[in-house]
């Protein structure tokens, strides 16, 4: 297959491009710029020049594909709304360049989009009520393009894919942590976090290209839910600093960021149960809390790249 990549240098981009080459399938990725022209070449990618606000450029590639998997997200997160509409504008002119055709379309979402609380599965809805319902209107604009001829899934990414390289949630509380000489979780740190090796996620995007079938939605978490509390203490244990609960009131001005305040006190289980089953998805990487101990987490390499990204 001819797979179109939007995405495919960014932090799980180069796993799937990889992945994808690995298994016989041939890709394209969208390169903004020569840094990203370059990092494609490298993992034995084609190339199409342009941005994601490139609309033209965007329906081009997926014209000439025999798929596309879309993975590309981001502007100013200040601006969530503004985000949502680039993103949808972007699906609506790759699947605009699909309709009628059969082809494969694999968008991507998070499962912070599912209601918190309670286990959630693939087949639920997401909640418009969620910290992640930005993702919603990117999703619903996806799947609706399976009533029109094209073969189109999403893939729900838990909010932590970890592995080298890592530049997210988990290396923000190792920030915080450092930054203020404790290991914190929100009130008790009962609350569950769902997680995947970054590795396994792109195994979970290939077998979503060649075999999901149309109007699905896929959960990409190989660990349902971590405790928070084990996620501060492992990172309390690895910096020798105290591990400490702080109140939901005082989080925003621990965290420094009323978003992470409110993140990391969700209770947000997801089952992959039904990924698992339907795909044959079978994760057999490192969890989170290994990754931690035996990862880069602690490296100067990896406080170098987080400084780097959250400048």
């Amino acid at each position: 297959m001819h797979v179109f990549v939007t995405g495919g240098t960014g932090l799980t981009g180069p796993a799937v491009v990889a992945e994808l080459i690995a298994s016989g399938h041939t890709v394209t990725g969208l390169a903004r710029s020569d840094r990203a022209e370059q990092r494609l070449v490298e993992l034995g990618a084609n190339v199409l020049r342009g941005s994601l606000d490139d609309l033209d450029r965007l329906r081009a590639g997926a014209a000439q594909a025999d798929g596309v998997l879309h993975m590309a997200f981001g502007g100013d997160f200040s601006d969530p709304a503004g985000m949502m509409r680039r993103d949808c504008a972007a699906i609506e002119a790759l699947g605009a360049a699909l309709v009628g055709s059969g082809k494969v379309f694999v968008s991507t979402s998070g499962t912070l989009v599912m209601k918190p609380g309670a286990l959630r599965t693939e087949t639920d809805a997401p909640d418009r009520g969620s910290v992640g319902a930005f993702r919603i209107a990117g999703e619903t604009a996806c799947l609706g393009f399976a009533a029109r001829g094209v073969r189109a899934s999403v893939v729900r990414l838990a909010p932590t894919v970890h592995g080298p390289g890592d530049y997210g949630f988990i290396p923000m509380l190792i920030a915080t942590a450092r930054r203020t000489g404790i290991s914190a979780f929100i009130d008790d740190g009962a609350n569950r976090w769902p997680a995947v090796h970054r590795a396994d996620a792109a195994v979970l995007f290939r077998l979503v290209l060649e075999k999901a079938s149309a109007g699905t939605a896929w959960h990409g978490a190989a660990e349902q839910g971590i405790p928070f509390k084990a996620i501060a203490e492992t990172i309390g244990h690895q910096l020798h600093l105290p591990v400490r609960g702080v109140s939901r009131v005082d989080a925003p001005a621990h965290f420094a960021n009323p978003f992470f305040a409110v993140a990391f006190g969700l209770d947000a289980p997801v089952s992959s149960e039904r990924t698992r089953s339907e795909l044959g998805w079978q994760p057999t990487h490192p969890t989170l809390l290994d990754d931690l101990v035996h990862g880069d987490y602690f490296t100067e390499a990896a406080y170098s790249k987080f400084a780097q990204n959250h400048h």
